[in-house]
């Protein structure tokens, strides 16, 4: 005898039902030229919802989802009826941007349960970035260790609040900015998704969350960086700035699809970050010195190398403040301005719109400039141009993809430069990374390995007298406190090499040397190499020996 199960039949025809609709509904987004959305796994602003009164919405089958300040996100059945041209436009008259997507009635039904929510409450402004700004402004100022974070971000993950999810976002960025943290990554996993920070170029895990949270928590931030919410299979760039009153801090979002979901990474750009004055970078006495020396002329080149992270942006606008004057005029060519600077021209590399480092270089030299920086010589074109701007009359500065100072001259030959106009254009290549200082509250000393005095010395012997430090034989070690949130480091320093084009490095240059024979052509400039003044600033308390051979190799040098 065969059973028949109707409410088995009845809920099996409905999920098809329901399929078959998204499946339409994405043809005719396709069709219309409108994106295709799915509203369920989405965080529905309820700022943004109370711009169309309940009623409205349901007759023209509409939700607006999404606000972040003048822009808002809505979903619609339909773009034909009159009912939804009635709404759009009167978004639009109120000085609204829309971004519209297509989405069933299954995703508009989820949106409308928020009227719910909302029937009673009073506008919260919680969805408008210049808005939403207490809720960080109180996680800054309460902040003031890392394991502060996670009860207070588990406290707004377990709440039932109407703005759960824009309480989080704006908890964890406020704790990232309280905690000086360089960047946020959102990690999602297979079962859970990890949250860590970036705290002095070091990652730090703050605490995990669950998947469905991280849903919510990725549309909140796609809304507030203006990415596309429908769009999970392709890399995406955005970004947003948080007014904080006494500064605005910039947020660079990046997204990444993954195995498990798309990988977030916000990078924060604080504008004190960059405000190191130069004699405070960490440079050794007799570099800082060449370095003055090297500004204050009327023209020629400074390269300064390193890979991504290593601070060369931080120094670049180090030189810029130093020489900066009302009658200095001071052209940039960036990708992307990082931090803005008052009284200097800023320009954004925009490669769609054909203005790239090379074309913004040649542009910018018919703006009458004293000084140019590049954000980065990438190619033979714009190495050739930043090239004759410096022998042309122009200071230039610029960064360029090497492991060090040396290096600099074999990968502008392979770029294309001539080596013989080089090194007159050139005036200092430097070459950088950056190392955690120590904790000075909570450091201890120690006294040096036999082993590694032996090495010191090796090193230490090519340096010239007047820097030669006068301990040899004591380091200092990381500890851990409540001041360096147990880390035993606090801040980050830079350490630096630098070669001068003089008249032996002009010389070899045009022979096609390695990097080694170039090092050993301006060994008589004295000025310290890396490792030298990683050592240096090791038997100064400065940094540790763990966190030297971090950055850099102390045994091949």
């Amino acid at each position: 005898m065969v059973t028949f199960d109707d409410e088995k039949e009845k809920r099996e025809l409905s999920e098809v039902t329901e399929v078959e609709q998204e499946e339409l509904i994405q043809f005719l987004a396709e069709k219309h030229g409108i994106p295709y959305i799915n509203l369920v796994p989405i965080a529905v602003e309820n700022d943004a919802l109370r711009l169309v009164s309940e009623a409205e919405a349901k007759a023209a089958k509409l939700a607006a989802f999404g606000i972040a300040g003048k822009k808002v996100s809505v979903a619609i059945f339909t773009p034909n009826t009159t009912e939804v041209q009635t709404a759009l436009k009167k978004l639009g008259d109120a000085g609204y941007q829309l971004e519209l997507y297509l989405a069933s009635t299954k995703s508009l039904e989820k949106a409308w349960k928020h009227y719910e929510e909302i029937s009673h409450a009073t506008q919260s402004h919680a969805g408008t970035v210049d808005m939403s700004v207490e809720g960080i402004k109180e996680a800054v100022t309460n902040v003031k260790h890392l394991p502060d974070v996670i009860p207070r971000i588990e406290k707004v993950i377990t709440s039932k609040t109407q703005n759960r999810i824009s309480r989080l976002v704006e908890t964890i960025l406020g704790a990232a900015i309280a905690l000086d943290a360089s960047d946020i990554h959102v990690e999602p996993e297979e079962t859970y998704v990890q949250l860590r920070f970036r705290l002095d170029g070091i990652l730090q895990e703050v605490t995990r969350f669950d998947r469905p949270t991280y849903a919510l928590v990725n549309s909140r931030i796609k809304i507030l960086s203006g990415l596309k919410l429908n769009l999970k299979e392709e890399a995406q760039d955005g970004r947003f700035s948080i007014d904080l009153g006494d500064k605005s801090i910039e947020i660079r979002t990046s997204l990444l699809p993954g195995a498990y979901g798309e990988s977030i990474v916000l990078r924060l750009l604080d504008p004190k970050s960059i405000s190191v004055p130069l004699e405070s970078l960490g440079m050794h006495p007799i570099l800082l010195a060449v370095v003055e020396k090297e500004i204050s002329k009327p023209n020629g080149m400074l390269l300064t190398t390193g890979p991504t992270g290593s601070g060369k942006t931080t120094t670049l606008y180090a030189f810029l403040r130093k020489i900066h004057t009302p009658g200095v005029k001071v052209i940039t060519i960036e990708d992307p301005i990082e931090y803005h600077l008052p009284g200097i021209v800023q320009t954004q590399v925009e490669v769609a719109k054909h203005y790239t480092f090379a074309s913004g270089l040649r542009a910018s030299l018919r703006q009458d400039p004293d000084v140019i920086m590049v954000g980065e010589i990438r190619d033979e074109e714009t190495a050739e141009i930043a090239m004759n701007a410096s022998l042309t009359g122009h200071l230039v500065f610029s960064t360029l993809h090497t492991n060090n100072a040396a290096g600099t001259f074999p990968r502008l030959i392979d770029l294309g430069v001539n080596p013989k106009t080089m090194t007159s254009a050139i005036t200092l290549a430097m070459a950088q990374r950056l190392v955690r200082k120590l904790c000075t509250v909570c450091k201890k000393e120690a006294p040096v390995p036999a082993e590694r005095q032996t090495r010191f010395e090796e090193i230490l012997k090519t340096l010239a007298q007047s820097a030669q430090p006068e301990n040899r034989t004591k380091m200092w070690a990381p500890v851990g406190c409540d001041k360096c949130n147990n880390t035993g480091y606090k801040g980050r320093v830079g350490i630096y090499e630098a070669i001068q084009a003089d008249a032996a490095i002009e010389k070899i240059v045009r022979e096609n040397p390695s990097e080694r024979e170039i090092e050993e052509a301006a060994r008589p400039q004295g000025i310290p190499n890396m490792v030298q003044d990683g050592i240096v600033k090791i038997l100064t308390g400065i940094t540790s020996l763990e966190e030297l051979e971090r950055v850099v190799d102390i045994n091949t040098v």
